[in-house]
């Protein structure tokens, strides 16, 4: 599945009027042209923050559905309502897995972001040593994503280019303990402690 996760900044205060737009108006709206909502967060550690998910079959039908919604009557009729909470909301991760979506009265997860040096190389240690070292520590890797490269093609929402990212959700808001992992990443694993909008129900 091509995932998109997307991380929106607020005008301070705003993140409450933009989840109860989001979800009266925009979960239907979407899933309505063929797009599957994966689950919406509230950051812990930003309160001007929202973070969500979405999913779709391959790119093709990525460009069809984003196309079908923008220019329909959902997003034209409450479009400036939800522009006006926003700072930024194009930080944008286009990446291939299976969507996630917190279960119904689930508590807070993390998502932690790793930006491999070599991606094939960190994948296939991820798998084989890292993934059981989790397991072993409680802390079990769920939702393995990985950055899709394929071309944007509805450039009218950017993503962002020019990076490689394993990602993977764990349960609860604590970040999973983790190795010495420099050897592999270009950068520190950043950990996301996101808990679920109330009454999430669509999955990825």
């Amino acid at each position: 599945m091509i995932v998109e996760l997307r991380q929106y900044t607020l005008r301070p205060g705003a993140r409450d009027t933009l989840v109860e737009l989001f979800e009266r108006e925009f979960v239907t709206g979407q899933e309505a042209v063929g797009i599957t909502l994966g689950g919406r967060f509230r950051d812990m550690d930003d309160p001007d923050r929202f973070v969500w998910l979405r999913g779709f079959p391959d790119m093709e039908r990525r460009a069809r559905a984003l196309h079908a919604f923008y220019s329909g009557p959902v997003w034209q009729e409450h479009r400036d309502r939800a522009n006006a909470t926003m700072l930024d909301s194009d930080d944008v991760l286009l990446l291939r897995g299976p969507g996630f979506t917190a279960p119904a009265g689930a508590g807070p997860v993390t998502v932690t972001l790793c930006h491999p040096r070599d991606p094939a190389s960190f994948a296939g240690h991820f798998e084989h040593r890292l993934r059981p070292a989790l397991v072993a520590a409680g802390a079990p890797p769920t939702a393995v994503h990985r950055t899709e490269h394929a071309e944007n093609d509805f450039p009218a929402l950017p993503v962002r280019t020019g990076e490689d990212v394993l990602l993977w959700f764990t349960r609860g808001e604590a970040p999973p303990p983790l190795p010495d992992l420099s050897a592999h990443l270009a950068s520190p694993p950043r950990h996301l402690r996101l808990r679920p909008v109330g009454g999430t129900p669509a999955g990825g």
